[in-house]
């Protein structure tokens, strides 16, 4: 009995410890992908030769984007992370929470593991995505988690919804109040003035905050102790904020902005320049 329970130990402190180095491999410098690459589709192809740079070209492209490297040269800061979705063994079931969820299946040879993880990325700025993998080791099932997060990446709708905001709109939170549902779990995002912060749970702060998001309200429903439901459910969320028809006259009542902000700051200014220039 002693010896089965020290060998328990050591299996657990194995896994610990690869889940720690594959968490440490997200800090890792991106290699030369311009240089190593060598695309398989026509969008790569444009991508690498130069004919398409702005990632809204090529998510609007006829065809998909079905290579990962497309996201990394076409969103160069773009920041990664992973979403605690797995639980360590603990006394009473409180065990700490890991990025890594453990799944045991019964075969004839024994006990088979495999390991599953969602990854977000995002760069801050009106883009995000996430992915889900799954593999029989730790770093497999990162880098799956982590390509697929890129493949699925989108943008984003935000502005400044809330009716404490005052004459100075800035993006900083969402333009109206929008939900989303994944399973039983139902949330509710809620346009916050600048200076709340998100007071949403944590896993979904990591998924705004790669979003761009840096204030919202937030509402749950549900059985929220799924986390997996529930950051499907904020996703779910995040797409239906343009999914909506807004009028072109509710753009600056609400200070929205559609994906990056700094370009659509160009933008105003180029307008701004183009208007004095006719005034002249």
């Amino acid at each position: 009995m002693a010896r089965k329970k020290e060998k328990e130990e050591k299996e657990q402190k194995e896994q610990t410890k690869a889940e720690d180095k594959a968490e440490q491999g997200l800090q890792s410098p991106k290699r030369n992908i311009e240089g190593t690459w060598k695309p398989m589709t026509i969008l790569g192809k444009k991508v690498l030769s130069g004919e398409i740079k702005n990632i809204d070209e090529a998510m609007n492209y006829i065809h998909p984007i079905l290579e990962s490297e497309i996201v990394d040269i076409l969103i160069p800061n773009l920041q990664t992370d992973l979403l605690s979705i797995g639980q360590m063994k603990g006394k009473f079931g409180g065990g700490k929470r890991r990025a890594f969820r453990q799944t045991q299946k019964k075969t004839e040879d024994g006990s088979t593991l495999s390991f599953s993880t969602l990854a977000v990325v995002g760069n801050g700025d009106g883009y995000v995505g996430i992915g889900f993998g799954r593999s029989k080791e730790t770093v497999p099932a990162r880098e799956k988690a982590l390509k697929k997060a890129k493949l699925n990446i989108f943008k984003i709708r935000r502005g400044a919804g809330s009716w404490a905001t005052g004459d100075v709109k800035e993006a900083t939170s969402i333009p109206f109040k929008v939900s989303g549902k994944c399973g039983s779990v139902e949330i509710t995002l809620i346009p916050a003035p600048k200076g709340t912060g998100l007071c949403v749970e944590k896993e979904c702060q990591k998924v705004l905050r790669l979003a761009g998001i840096k204030d919202v309200w937030s509402k749950t429903q549900g059985q929220t102790k799924v986390k997996l439901n529930l950051i499907n459910a904020c996703i779910d969320a995040l797409k239906n904020l343009s999914a909506y028809k807004v009028q072109s006259k509710d753009y600056g009542m609400l200070g929205i902005v559609d994906g990056t902000l700094k370009k659509a700051e160009s933008e105003s200014e180029r307008e701004f320049a183009e208007s004095m220039a006719v005034r002249t």
